[in-house]
């Protein structure tokens, strides 16, 4: 979200290169006519007024940057774009955190905190950053941008991280993996190995990693014998993996990622579309919740223009390309003080955190690029 929707407009007349960085042009499909009952979605989601917003930013916790090699006040400035689970009992949230190198959406380093809860109504946080750009193999990737936009699922070796990655020119879609949360062991993009290294130098980010609801836990869970994962702005794309490491994208005829969920002229989503948090396999099939971007001309009176609201879509649980049904109106869009105010001012409910936590799912989102809040629905 944020500095990359400004990219959006240029990105149509750009083809893959690996000579420089540019983002993945796409041929938008046809609309699709799905069934549009909504007894598939997940919720209703109801936000807590009293809780809500449940992080902001801290202009008092530093750490030690191995990169800057000084102390950085790492969540000065804002927190936002949460991912969510349950772990040991508790509540934890991982979120993205902008320091005060810069001024305006963009120019920050982003680094990825920790906060957990024993209600999800008072959090603690970690006084440093679990995940952030440091002298490594993969700084290369992650510096002077950072670590952003998280999403988490269980494996059956611990958790597993999608991140974006950004150097100050190109965002590339990352991995990580942890056992405690705290400890991770990055994995570099995931797109490294597809088509003989294609992708190396191409735009990706925002990977939703297909996933069952196992008690309280979201576990990663193979389909016709691979992994799946929706990720991408504009349109949404898939791609399959046999490790949760090394992932390729679903491609189209022209040999370009295929797009699955994309922009609908006059809905909330006219702008573009955003993966949110992992997808779910239940009952009715893969439901997607994901993140809608209103045009600034024809959109919708719905909500405001370039305003980011939340949408569902439901795919088939046999086929994770085949659209069976999609929301035509938000469940959630910006409407709160906290979520029409900050520093993404066109107003911003920004999905990425599903978790499953005392028999109700909690979905973490960051609101105008600025601070993180929660709805909840009982689990279903």
């Amino acid at each position: 979200m944020n500095r990359f929707c400004l990219l959006l407009a240029l990105s149509a007349s750009f083809s893959l290169s690996t000579s420089a960085p540019r983002r993945i042009a796409h041929a938008l499909p046809q609309p699709v006519r799905v069934d549009q009952s909504d007894n598939w979605m997940l919720g209703p989601f109801v936000r807590d007024s009293k809780i809500n917003p449940v992080l902001e930013s801290n202009t008092g916790s530093s750490f030690w940057c191995p990169m800057r090699k000084s102390e950085v006040l790492w969540e000065h400035d804002n927190v936002f774009n949460p991912a969510a689970t349950e772990h040991n009992g508790r509540l934890c949230v991982l979120y993205r955190a902008e320091d005060n190198s810069g001024q305006g959406i963009g120019p920050h380093t982003s680094r990825i905190g920790l906060a957990t809860s024993s209600d999800g109504k008072q959090f603690s946080r970690r006084q440093a950053p679990v995940l952030f750009p440091s002298v490594d193999l993969q700084s290369k990737f992650e510096w002077n941008g950072g670590c952003e936009d998280p999403r988490i699922v269980e494996t059956n070796r611990g958790f597993l991280l999608t991140y974006t990655a950004y150097d100050g020119t190109t965002a590339r879609l990352c991995s990580a993996f942890s056992r405690d949360l705290i400890s991770w062991r990055k994995n570099g993009p995931v797109f490294a190995k597809a088509q003989n290294g294609k992708f190396s130098s191409t735009w990706s980010k925002s990977g939703a990693i297909v996933s069952e609801l196992v008690g309280d836990h979201f576990r990663a869970q193979k389909i016709n014998g691979v992994y799946w994962m929706y990720w991408g702005e504009g349109p949404i794309c898939l791609a399959t993996s046999t490790d949760l490491v090394n992932w390729n994208p679903v491609m189209d005829a022209s040999g370009n990622p295929k797009p699955i969920l994309s922009a609908r002229a006059g809905t909330f989503d006219s702008g573009l579309t955003e993966a949110g948090p992992p997808a779910v396999l239940t009952k009715n099939g893969i439901v997607l919740i994901y993140n809608g971007k209103n045009a600034n001309s024809g959109g919708t009176s719905e909500v405001g223009k370039g305003a980011y609201s939340a949408g569902q879509a439901l795919f088939s649980k046999d086929d994770p390309t085949k659209l069976l049904a999609r929301s035509d109106h938000p469940f959630l869009k910006p409407e709160e003080p906290y979520e029409t105010s900050g520093q993404y001012q066109s107003g911003t409910v920004f999905v990425e955190g599903l978790a499953a936590f005392h028999h109700r799912l909690w979905l973490f989102y960051g609101t105008a690029d600025s601070k993180v809040a929660v709805a909840t629905c009982p689990k279903y």
